[in-house]
């Protein structure tokens, strides 16, 4: 009796207060494309390099001393970026710089240092 109670009340904290299966329709229709975005973000370096954008457009070697990497895996991250249009790249004289072109970025960042935030 008691395990089941404890059962039932870990699933209450798991399901959100007042969800509906019509607040989810959204994100089904469209997981394929959430999916993809999630994909884009899950590998650490683009995550970091598009929290580094988060402050405003970077050059390829700002991002470079930033991520302490090489010119070539950080110009590789930054190609898969630009092909799912995450970002957008901008000339400037010799200089390449890149800043966050799709507006889901901002939010989906936020979200993380919230959720990942050791000091909360």
């Amino acid at each position: 009796m008691i395990l089941a109670e404890l059962e039932q009340n870990k699933q209450s904290e798991l399901a959100q207060p007042g969800m509906q299966h019509s607040d989810m329709q959204g994100l089904v229709e469209q997981a394929n494309e959430a999916a993809n975005f999630l994909k884009t973000l899950g590998h650490d370096g683009r995550l970091t390099i598009l929290c580094h954008l988060m402050t405003g457009p970077k050059s390829v070697t700002e991002l470079e001393a930033l991520l302490s990497a090489r010119q070539a895996v950080v110009s590789q991250q930054l190609a898969r970026l630009r092909l799912e249009n995450l970002v957008r790249a901008r000339r400037d004289g010799q200089a390449i710089f890149y800043s966050i072109l799709d507006p889901k970025i901002a939010p989906a960042i936020r979200l993380l240092a919230t959720l990942f935030d050791k000091n909360a």
